[in-house]
């Protein structure tokens, strides 16, 4: 049988900035289906972080993004009754998934403050090559580095 046919996806722009990531952004941080409020958290994160960087939020946020998004990753292939982890390069679109996923996921796991303040500060740490986020790509690239004997197995 064939595989079934993926056909591109469409996302919205957000409605302050116009812009398609941050409307991408905003779908992740929502949660049970509370897109406004996901919009307020964005929206107060994106303010705090302009306040406190007294730059352009939407840049810093940018930035935060291009940071926190992997280069290589590595999945799972069978050989000869072998499992190999092969590297392989992400897919842009795959890099902003995973880049938001890890954001948002280390802001919800800090403890003790309205979310919009825990985006915020880890939407500033990840723009400047810090935090959680960017630990997770950094040990997504070690993993990829240290199975890089394993590269000739990949498709």
């Amino acid at each position: 049988m064939r595989k079934q046919r993926v056909y591109a996806k469409h996302f919205r722009a957000d409605h302050e900035h116009g812009r398609i990531d941050l409307g991408r952004f905003i779908n992740y941080v929502m949660h049970d289906g509370e897109k406004s409020i996901a919009e307020k958290v964005v929206y107060r994160a994106l303010e705090r972080v302009a306040e406190e960087t007294k730059e352009n939020a939407v840049v810093v946020f940018e930035r935060a993004m291009t940071n926190a998004s992997p280069l290589l990753e590595v999945k799972s292939r069978r050989v000869g009754g072998a499992n190999y982890q092969v590297p392989h390069e992400v897919r842009p679109d795959r890099r902003f998934v995973l880049a938001a996923r890890w954001i948002v996921g280390a802001a919800r796991s800090r403890k003790g403050k309205p979310m919009a303040t825990k985006l915020a500060e880890e939407i500033l740490s990840a723009a400047k090559n810090e935090g959680a986020a960017i630990k997770k790509k950094q040990d997504m690239h070690r993993m990829a580095e240290a199975n890089r004997a394993f590269a000739h197995f990949a498709r």
